[in-house]
């Protein structure tokens, strides 16, 4: 056997680095067991009271409890998401910094930002689905008679490039939405974008424009309170509007609206944590309450996501958003 004390310097070296490495994987253990020892943060990279901030605030309190440490939800705002992502991917991959964050942050955005100081694909590690939103399709009653998608599609054809449609901004899935419209129907009309959501339905309400995309849960009591009128959801039909058709039975089946949300850290979290916060947001998720909440909201949960086949779902939305985004022309400075 021979002795370390007389090998050759590099071999010492070699020998040290191995025993050394044997040392640390216990610790490295040991810190993943005993995770989490102390507060997680949640980022929400778009402003409270939104969707995002609503679906993580109100699942945060479940996931301390079963945790057993403070779950933090942080604001952290700017360009649609961008910052505060970003934000998330440079942490250090311990386990205790995560987003919450749409399809727009977690896909889109690689298409619409030229210059996006992070890589969706290479930086952002899937952890678990929360909420997937459908959007409604609906119209002002101010100044345009419409009663059904058909009915839109022809007025559209009618008066090319003379309607207009609202999103809550540039590359936002209310915009790409209104744009894969117009492509699969050979029509045109401008878009304007918002700042929010509400402001979008502020103008809906007013006329300034003639129809929008976006939830459920935003234009229901509107359409319920006959200011706007709502004639389609994609893609399937949801339980805060049991009336409204989904695009298949609106004659469009090729129409795909919606968006969805999850949870994301930096690239490198180990396994271990990975699979456990994964689990405690299922678990979470499929609670009665909070599937009722949601569900009342027009955002059901997501569930029996494993990691796996969350990031299998990603590639698939991959596959079909980045072509929208690209044909649509979007792109933001």
């Amino acid at each position: 056997m021979t002795d370390h004390r007389t090998a050759p310097p590099a071999r010492r070296r070699a020998m040290f680095g191995l025993a050394g490495a044997g040392l640390a994987l216990p610790f490295v253990a040991r810190a993943q067991a005993a995770w989490p020892n102390r507060p997680l943060r949640f980022i929400v990279p778009l402003g409270p009271g939104g969707a995002t901030d609503i679906v993580m605030r109100l699942i945060a309190p479940r996931l301390q409890e079963k945790l057993g440490q403070p779950c933090v939800v942080e604001n952290r705002v700017g360009a649609g998401g961008v910052v505060g992502t970003d934000y998330v991917t440079k942490q250090p991959p311990d386990g205790y910094t995560f987003v919450h964050c749409a399809v727009a942050s977690a896909v889109i955005a690689e298409a619409l930002y030229p210059s996006l100081p992070y890589n969706p694909e290479r930086d952002l590690l899937p952890i678990a689905p929360t909420v997937f939103v459908p959007l409604t399709l609906s119209v002002t009653r101010r100044n345009l008679a419409v009663n059904s998608l058909a009915e839109l599609i022809a007025e559209l054809r009618a008066r090319p490039g003379q309607l207009s449609f609202a999103s809550n901004g540039t590359g936002a899935t209310s915009h790409l939405a209104g744009a894969n419209l117009l492509t699969l129907t050979g029509t045109r009309a401008e878009h304007v974008p918002y700042r929010s959501g509400a402001e979008a339905l502020a103008a809906l309400i007013n006329g300034d424009v003639h129809f929008a995309f976006d939830i459920a849960g935003l234009h229901g009591p509107q359409h319920r309170d006959g200011r706007i009128h709502t004639i389609m959801v994609s893609p399937n039909r949801v339980s805060v509007m049991p009336d409204i058709p989904n695009n298949t039975e609106a004659g469009l089946p090729q129409l795909k609206a919606y968006s969805w949300f999850g949870i994301f850290g930096p690239t490198g979290v180990p396994e271990p944590i990975v699979q456990r916060l994964a689990s405690v947001i299922g678990e979470t998720m499929a609670e009665p309450a909070i599937r009722e909440r949601l569900d009342t909201a027009g955002m059901p949960p997501m569930l029996d996501y494993t990691p796996a086949r969350f990031a299998a779902f990603i590639r698939e939305e991959r596959a079909f958003w980045l072509p929208i985004v690209r044909a649509s022309g979007a792109r933001v400075q």
